[in-house]
């Protein structure tokens, strides 16, 4: 067998693989003795079948497949040892047919097309500035927090009159239907300044006319509290009376050592000012997510506009054509095939920076990742976590599977290249109220 290359120009090539008898007739010669030995046609005996029989039957499937392995291992052969960086995978020329016969098979010329990856540089120094984004952290968004804990661990009592942040149990009553059922309003909760207005300052007894989907979450929810199917939900019109039977009113819990040790364990907390530090480092902790995501887009986004090359278009479109997992059109590969573009590009560009600057993911950083994770998973059941070497085998235990040893691999290679950019950037911190921030983090695609 022998491979030959013609270069078309820095993008495109042609790989010519030619191919001898003695590349394929001794194994295609092998293949058929054991069809013969092990097939079975009507009016022969088992293993006494006429070669000729065999190879009328079986002879072209048989060639076709060997034919294709030796193709196959040729081309991934001849990349390999030359370094090709290829886009994609080398597909059959579509303008030349494969030049052989099949029916007395002697050489063979299989043509193939392949996309190159271009070469180029990153321009990616500590002269790159860069914004990371961070959420203040503000007296105002601690305050809320502290509130909302001691309400969560309150106690709820009994109250005379309807505050606005009270719950109501009360029993709902369609005006011109059948509807009937007791379920509570949390009027805190209440979207509807007008309906929440009917509710404050009521007593046990009084009995308003509402519309129920204003003080529901929605159509599931107002479906849940008036005990129908979500599709009665949605055709349901009308007005209902409410009729109020209990008050509930929530006292917060104090802020003192009580409730810090219930929070974070006995004596780890011991004042107010150390419970706000505690919060507030965990604020930083989850939003700190948000701004390495939104730092690495912006650094992709950068490196995608400042760095220039060319790619392979119409060798890619073909590509895309033929290897699709699903049927797509010209229109569809149109439509999308620029965004395609910018994340192949962004992919290259990843590549190079991970040859560059020798960047790998070790097996020991996926285990040790995993134990992390399964740790968590204990903690957030109560239970404590096995030793060292059990965590261990059961972290390899769960990287045996290949779904979920490629997204730890993901994570953790996402870690390393934000690692990468935060030290090799130069990194302009911005500090923005948490409503700024939450438009940065979510509102960009």
């Amino acid at each position: 067998m022998n491979v030959v290359e013609e270069k078309i120009d820095d993008l495109n090539a042609v790989l010519r693989v030619q191919i001898t008898p003695e590349d394929y007739a001794e194994k295609v010669s092998k293949t058929l003795n054991t069809y013969r030995k092990q097939a079975n046609i009507p009016g022969f005996r088992p293993g006494k079948i006429p070669m000729g029989v065999i190879q009328k039957k079986y002879g072209k499937s048989v060639l076709a497949e060997e034919l294709n392995k030796v193709v196959n291992e040729s081309l991934n052969d001849f990349i390999r040892s030359n370094n090709l960086n290829v886009l994609g995978n080398p597909l059959p020329k579509y303008d030349e047919e494969v030049k052989g016969d099949f029916n007395n098979p002697s050489d063979f010329v299989f043509t193939y097309e392949i996309g190159v990856a271009p070469e180029f540089n990153v321009d990616l120094s500590a002269k790159t500035k860069i914004d990371y984004l961070k959420v203040d952290v503000s007296k105002e968004m601690l305050d809320k927090e502290v509130e909302n804990l001691a309400r969560r661990y309150g106690s709820l009592i009994s109250a005379e009159v309807v505050g606005e942040t009270d719950m109501v149990l009360g029993e709902f009553s369609q005006k011109d239907g059948d509807i009937k059922n007791t379920s509570t309003v949390s009027v805190e909760f209440i979207a509807d300044e007008a309906t929440k207005k009917q509710f404050v300052g009521q007593k046990v007894g009084a009995v308003i006319t509402i519309e129920p989907i204003k003080v529901s979450k929605g159509i599931d929810d107002m479906a849940a509290m008036l005990a129908i199917s979500k599709e009665e939900a949605e055709a349901l019109t009308g007005d209902f009376n409410f009729t109020i039977t209990e008050i509930k009113t929530m006292i917060p819990a104090a802020i003192d050592q009580a409730l810090f040790d219930k929070l974070f364990g006995e004596g780890t907390v011991n004042s107010e000012e150390e419970l706000r530090e505690r919060i507030a480092g965990d604020l930083e902790r989850m939003f700190g997510n948000d701004s390495d995501r939104i730092f690495s887009q912006t650094v992709s986004e950068k490196l995608i506009e400042s760095t220039s090359f060319k790619l392979p278009e119409d060798f890619l479109k073909r590509w895309i054509m033929s290897t699709s997992e699903k049927k797509i059109t010209q229109e569809e590969l149109d439509r999308d095939f620029d965004s395609y573009l910018k994340s192949l590009k962004w992919q290259l560009i990843q590549n190079k920076l991970v040859k560059d600057n020798g960047i790998k993911v070790e097996n020991a950083e996926m285990i040790n990742y995993t134990k992390g994770l399964l740790a968590n998973q204990f903690a957030q059941y109560g239970i404590p976590a096995p030793e060292d070497a059990a965590l261990e085998e059961q972290a390899k235990t769960v990287l045996q599977n290949r779904e979920e040893a490629d997204k730890i691999y993901e994570n953790v290679y996402g870690s390393k290249m934000i690692h990468f950019f935060k030290n090799t950037v130069k990194l302009n911190e911005k500090v923005l109220p948490y409503d700024d921030f939450i438009k940065q983090a979510y509102g960009k695609n």
